[in-house]
């Protein structure tokens, strides 16, 4: 029979080694290595789970690659969606535990799931059939600021989709207007309205969306005009939008999606609301506008009126 000292050495070097790590692969380089010890409870030999928890929340940050919506490219033709990828959670507690009570080291790759877009080709070819509402504006081309930050918002919200019962935010979707986000200060203004600084100008584009959505039909949750009438539209029919401040935002109530195309080049500004051939909608009649550019002034001389 052995002896109890015969078993206790039997069992000891069955344990496995706690500084060999457990090395995790990513596109040909170590990501991350721990060992038994970095995940233990204090004084025992279980995993210590809020570590793990942790761990597993770097790794998902490291290694997230998110889908690509397809969409449509400036010569009409779609862009085929790209799938994304994510941590495999579960299968990589899997790997951890079988790790953590094995024996050795371990060297693994990243177990990873595919992450779908929301849009994709066959989608987007569906909901670009039939136009359902537009809008056009004009703008002086010759503020090249004010011109620039146009264009770039224009293209924050140009295919975006808009899901039955979502509701879109211009804010939201177009995001901070900062100047490492490439957006200018526009020093020359349009009578009449208030210039933002950086960013100056696209409320331009989120009036000539709140047009083409209400001739759309479409629910119009939130939008607030200017104190001034602006030049670009009709008293009346602007939105005004400034981050951390008033937003324009609509709800699609249809049973289709909607996609917005939205352009803006040589100064015009131009917006149109589509879906398919199936959706049932209601046009409103909305009122156009005027394609006499807007007159500029500068800062200096707005200021002193």
């Amino acid at each position: 029979m052995k002896s109890a000292w015969m078993i206790a050495m039997m069992l000891l070097l069955q344990q496995p080694n706690v500084s060999d790590p457990l090395s995790l692969d990513y596109e040909g380089k170590t990501l991350i290595s721990a060992t038994r010890t970095d995940y233990s409870l204090p004084g025992q030999s279980m995993v210590d789970t809020a570590k793990l928890e942790r761990l597993i929340e770097k790794i998902d940050r490291m290694t997230y690659q998110p889908p690509v919506n397809a969409k449509i490219g400036d010569n009409g033709k779609i862009i085929p969606e790209q799938l994304g990828y994510r941590l495999n959670r579960e299968a990589f507690t899997e790997q951890f535990y079988a790790y953590f009570y094995g024996g050795g080291p371990v060297r693994t790759g990243l177990a990873r799931i595919a992450v779908y877009p929301r849009v994709d080709s066959e989608l987007l070819a569906n909901i670009r059939q039939k136009p359902i509402g537009q809008y056009v504006t004009y703008y002086n081309s010759r503020n090249k600021n004010r011109s620039h930050n146009l264009v770039l918002a224009a293209k924050m919200i140009n295919n975006h989709v808009v899901f039955p019962g979502e509701v879109f935010s211009f804010n939201q979707v177009v995001g901070r207007r900062t100047e490492d986000r490439g957006y200018l200060r526009a020093p020359v203004i349009v009578r009449g309205e208030l210039s933002e600084g950086i960013g100056g100008g696209i409320c331009q584009v989120s009036s000539t969306l709140f047009n083409a959505t209400d001739r759309a039909g479409l629910q119009i949750v939130q939008r607030y005009s200017h104190s001034r009438d602006v030049p670009y539209v009709l008293p009346g029919r602007d939105a005004t939008v400034s981050w951390g401040g008033p937003d324009f935002s609509f709800q699609n109530q249809y049973n289709q999606p909607v996609l917005i195309r939205s352009f803006a080049g040589g100064g015009t500004m131009f917006v149109s609301i589509h879906s398919s051939d199936s959706i049932e909608y209601k046009p409103r009649v909305v009122p156009g506008t005027s394609k006499r550019l807007p007159e500029e002034v500068s800062s200096e001389t707005e200021s002193r009126n």
